[in-house]
């Protein structure tokens, strides 16, 4: 509350103006219109003969892509004039000020790969406004941890098998089992189960056990490894998915809030005024009745005569 205080008067309607342009429908629309454009274009260029003969208008169009990118930088930089730490907290923010600001470095004007790596990135953008696929990507970021303890496993399982085959097949078999190396890279393909077929028949003419060699190595590497990954990534995109639908419903950065929570409140404080209401009726009812004062039912010989003498005092004749 000190914070919106504190805030210039100027500053608080420029982010207030700057907020509705960009929430509003069109400007998603136009900026991911603009970021499938820059990608297509970005494809023409692969064409050496038509990148050479359309070399300027192509040049034009990626100066006024940047140009655009950049203003609309600067609007969602705008939105947040009131909060400006509230902009560095979306990482979408950092991402699209990271690569349009590096586009105006000169290391990466004058490095020909580096911007065409940093107008690829632009691609990427696209997912800030399909929320299923800003979803996903999410869900990868928080696979890595568990991605990296199941390459952990499958590494040590490949490396035991690799040993075990070069103990068995080097001599007989010295193209796919001569060393570690080629051990290892024979049996990285096989986890695709691509030519295990050839695989178990040159090892049977070897000896009969490879059979239990390549029954037990695709049991692990392909059925089990590959569905803990699998369960991996299913975890972390349904995590991800929560965390979107939460990020949904939480009040935006401005302090307003979705009309479906403002209906919810609304209709929240009014049962709590009719409560409160029927609460007052019944505690007026109550006060009403109690203050009431009851029937007297005077007796002759206490009543007070008519001349307003004081009852009891003696009567003179």
């Amino acid at each position: 509350m000190a914070e919106h205080t504190a805030t210039p008067p100027g500053r608080a309607v420029l982010a207030a103006r700057c907020r509705r342009a960009v929430d509003s429908e069109w400007f998603g629309l136009t900026v991911f219109t603009l970021v499938i454009a820059n990608a297509g274009l970005l494809g023409v260029e692969t064409y050496a003969g038509f990148a050479a003969h359309w070399h300027g208008p192509l040049k034009v169009a990626e100066h006024a892509f940047l140009a655009v990118f950049t203003a609309e930088v600067v609007l969602r930089a705008c939105a947040h004039a009131d909060r400006p730490r509230d902009f560095f907290r979306d990482p979408w923010n950092v991402f699209d000020l990271a690569v349009v600001t590096l586009a105006y470095l000169p290391f990466a004007r004058e490095n020909a790969t580096v911007l065409r790596l940093l107008r690829l990135a632009r691609v990427m953008r696209a997912a800030r406004f399909l929320p299923q696929l800003r979803i996903i990507i999410v869900a990868v970021g928080k696979s890595l941890p568990g991605t990296l303890s199941f390459l952990l496993v499958g590494t040590m399982l490949l490396y035991v098998y690799a040993i075990t085959g070069w103990v068995f097949f080097a001599e007989k078999d010295p193209e796919h089992y001569g060393s570690i190396g080629r051990a290892a890279l024979s049996l990285f393909l096989l986890i695709t189960l691509d030519g295990i077929g050839d695989a178990v028949r040159g090892g049977l003419e070897i000896s009969r056990w490879s059979l239990l060699y390549y029954a037990s190595y695709v049991l692990l590497g392909s059925f089990v490894l590959v569905n803990l990954l699998i369960g991996v990534v299913i975890s972390s995109l349904e995590e991800a998915r929560q965390l979107e639908h939460e990020r949904e419903e939480q009040p935006s950065a401005d302090g307003c809030e979705t009309p479906d929570h403002l209906r919810e409140r609304i209709a929240t404080a009014r049962r709590a005024l009719d409560e409160l209401e029927a609460g007052l009726a019944l505690v007026g009812a109550g006060s009403a009745a109690s203050q009431s004062p009851p029937a007297s039912h005077a007796s002759p010989a206490t009543a007070d005569p008519p001349s307003g003498r004081p009852a009891g005092s003696p009567v003179r004749v």
